[in-house]
């Protein structure tokens, strides 16, 4: 057995791919490493972070004092710890906002170095936001996303070319999962008489899932990639299973509970899609959800996880 090495980079049907943990990934020439481009990876890291968790944590930089006393004023655990989301939403803002200017300082030929005193604050803001990040969930309300929270302050404390390949690393991550809840679902449906062809409808919007978690917003064949997903994203929701004219009420649960967890299952499979790195406890609670319908419905088949 060829065992491939981790970082290699080779042409894939006319496109170039790095593997990474089993997974032939689209691969993208990371910018020249300097402050402009660190200035551009902390920008989109941080608007995409406020893209994937819940509303109303986007506070502007300006606004951290107020912020920091509303937190720490606060006594009500659940309030407080919706305020530390938005503290760490101001202290995102506020790194990049410094950041910013360091980069148009640097534009007028001013030299700034790794000591500067304005560098130390923006990394102080980061690591501090990154220290916030439990306080923060996701936009499913089902869990947080530490790794996609993370991304800003690695932007700017490692190198470009560095960052990049950790970034391979967790699409690595998301594809398997990604896989692993498909494959799921195409077992908990391969035997059910009501949801007989849903497995292809699953294996179609996978597919077009992976393509989108692998593929940048600026790639140019993004209108593709991203209209190819959002088809099969409508085909899945409007999927309905094969019914009897005259249905009893045990197969109508039966029909409304596969119905609800295959839209459960697009849901988590479009957020990972989306964000790119992975939700270890929203998977695992959507795999036993499988496992759980099938020992109702399909008992004498084995599950995913005994079969």
């Amino acid at each position: 057995m060829v065992v491939i090495p981790n970082g290699t980079l080779r042409i894939v049907d006319g496109i170039k791919r790095v593997y990474y943990d089993g997974y032939w990934i689209k691969a993208y020439d990371p910018p020249a490493d300097s402050l402009q481009a660190k200035k551009l990876l902390i920008q989109a890291t941080t608007r995409r972070l406020f893209n994937h968790v819940e509303h109303g944590i986007n506070i502007p930089g300006k606004r951290l004092g107020e912020t920091r006393d509303a937190f720490e004023k606060e006594k009500v655990p659940a309030r407080k710890r919706v305020k530390g989301a938005m503290l760490a939403g101001a202290l995102f803002n506020r790194a990049t906002d410094i950041f910013t200017k360091l980069v148009e300082l640097q534009e007028q030929g001013i030299n700034i170095d790794e000591d500067n005193a304005l560098m130390r604050e923006c990394g102080d803001c980061l690591q501090e936001a990154l220290s916030l990040g439990r306080m923060v969930l996701h936009r499913s309300g089902e869990e947080g996303i530490d790794e996609l929270w993370g991304e800003p302050f690695r932007a700017f404390s490692i190198p470009v070319e560095a960052f990049y390949e950790s970034r391979y690393i967790k699409i690595a991550q998301t594809l398997r999962d990604i896989d692993r809840i498909s494959c799921a679902m195409v077992h908990t449906f391969a035997n059910d008489p009501l949801f007989s062809d849903a497995p292809t409808v699953i294996r179609r919007f996978t597919d077009e899932a992976k393509n989108k978690c692998e593929t940048l917003r600026t790639d140019a064949n993004i209108f593709d990639i991203w209209s190819g997903f959002v088809v099969a994203s409508e085909q899945i929701a409007a999927y309905a299973p094969a019914m009897l004219a005259h249905p009893d009420a045990l197969l109508m649960r039966h029909a409304a509970d596969g119905i609800r967890l295959i839209k459960q299952g697009r849901a988590l499979i479009t957020y990972l899609s989306r964000a790119r790195v992975t939700m270890p406890r929203s998977t695992k609670d959507y795999l036993e959800r499988c496992e759980e319908y099938q020992r109702i419905y399909h008992p004498a088949i084995p599950t995913a996880a005994s079969a």
